[in-house]
Parts: structure tokens; C-alpha cells; sequence
């Protein structure tokens, strides 16, 4: 276990909020979240921001994703940039509980979480997932959909290189073959709708790698929600 990590039920919740320090108030007070938590529009195919009325990109209507929707709460900036990287990478899973509520309140996504057969969380590589303590996708999955979660139903095959610095066909070719399904339990999927969960998007390859795997097992739809995503495509 890394030296500092706390578990879950151990990290309390902090007094002060995380941006603007009032206190005492929830992780994100009312004030921070009504001032960086907006909803904005956004496609309903890649979740990219777009004008009013204007309900799919060009990219998604050139190239139709995998998904067949998907939906994110907010841009990967400040504050919401910090607060993952506490969440991730400083033992922090407490932070599950108040981001999951931004994706909750996302326009669609409860009507999407009531429909789903199955919320299955991205799975982490063995490595990530020793040194974390945690699959962060998987304790916000847990906030949102309670009974309909399972956590190891999608599997990550093999390890995957950094897919900051790559482009997107790059980085779609990185995690080709890197998802699967639990062999013993892949006809789980089949005719199901499945809502898949992540905490950050940037040019959706890994979401779009694992919605395909769905797709080949029979899946009937496929959704992803997540809480950031970045303003554009790498």
C-alpha cells in the first residue's frame, strides 16, 4: 500500500471547500459549484460543447461513434482539473461521492442510469490499479448506480502507453485489443443496455475501444457518462 493512502472509509469528507476555502461547507460549496458546475450543451454523440440547437457535431455525423450517447457534466478545467487529480492521485476517493452528484445531475442521465440493464465502470491496468488503491471509475459508477454496477464484467487486457502526446487515430490504435469481456460471463451483455462511466474524456478512444468490444458481444445500447471532458478531440 503507498505510504500515506488512506482507504475510503477512512478519508473524511473535508470542512472547507476545495476551491474558495469557505467554511464550513461541503468539498465544493454551493457558491463553487454554481459558478464552475453550469451545464453546458453539448453533443449528444461525443459530449463536445456546441452552440444552442445544434444537437450533433460534424465529426459524429461524418463518423458516427460507437456510443450512442454520451454525456459529461463538465470542461476538464479549473477547478474541476484539480479536484481529479486529488481524487486520482493523492489518495482522495472521498471525492467520489461529490462528483458523481455533478454527473447525476447531468440533463438525460438519470433517465439513462433508470433504463440501464448494467453500469460498468472502465477497467484500470493491474500496475495503475495497485499503485491508485483504487479504480476511480468504479467508486462512481457505485454513487450512481448502486445495484446495477459490476465491476468485473470488463477487463483491461493488456497495458497501454500514455495517450497524452499521441493524435487521435494514435491514440485509438493504442487501445485497440487492450478491453475484453470476462470470458466466462460475455453473454451478460447480450441485448442489455449498458451505460459505461469514466471520470475524464479527451478524444473518447478508450471508450470508443470498450463500446465496440459491447458491440461485437450483442449489446443493444451503449452510453458513457463521465465528469470532464476536454474542449477537443487530440
Amino acid at each position: 500500500m503507498r505510504i500515506g493512502w488512506l482507504p475510503p472509509w477512512v478519508v473524511a469528507p473535508p470542512g472547507r471547500c476545495a476551491v474558495c476555502g469557505a467554511w464550513p461547507a461541503r468539498p465544493l460549496c454551493a457558491g463553487c459549484t454554481a459558478r464552475f458546475g453550469t451545464a453546458r450543451h453539448r453533443c449528444g454523440r461525443c459530449a463536445l460543447v456546441l452552440p444552442e440547437g445544434v444537437r450533433t457535431c460534424g465529426a459524429c455525423v461524418r463518423e458516427p461513434p460507437p456510443l450512442d450517447a454520451c454525456f459529461a457534466a463538465v470542461d476538464y478545467a479549473f477547478p474541476w482539473s484539480g479536484l481529479v487529480h486529488r481524487f486520482k492521485f493523492r489518495g482522495e476517493p472521498g471525492w467520489a461521492a461529490t462528483l458523481a452528484r455533478h454527473m447525476a445531475a447531468i440533463p438525460g442521465v438519470a433517465e439513462e442510469i433508470a433504463q440501464a440493464d448494467l453500469l460498468l465502470p472502465m477497467p484500470l491496468a493491474r500496475g495503475r490499479l495497485a499503485e491508485r488503491g483504487f479504480n476511480q471509475a468504479l467508486l462512481l459508477a457505485r454513487r450512481l448506480g448502486g445495484r446495477k454496477v459490476d465491476g468485473t464484467l470488463l477487463l483491461r487486457l493488456r497495458e497501454t502507453g500514455a495517450q497524452a502526446a499521441l493524435d487521435r487515430a494514435a491514440r485509438r490504435r493504442n487501445v485497440e485489443g487492450a478491453f475484453g469481456l470476462e470470458p466466462l460471463r460475455a453473454d451478460a451483455v447480450r441485448g442489455k443496455r449498458v451505460l459505461l462511466v469514466d471520470d475524464v474524456m479527451t478524444s473518447g478512444a478508450s471508450l470508443h475501444a470498450v463500446a465496440r468490444v459491447l458491440r461485437q458481444a450483442g449489446t443493444a445500447r451503449v452510453a458513457a457518462v463521465v465528469l470532464a471532458r476536454t474542449d477537443a478531440p487530440g
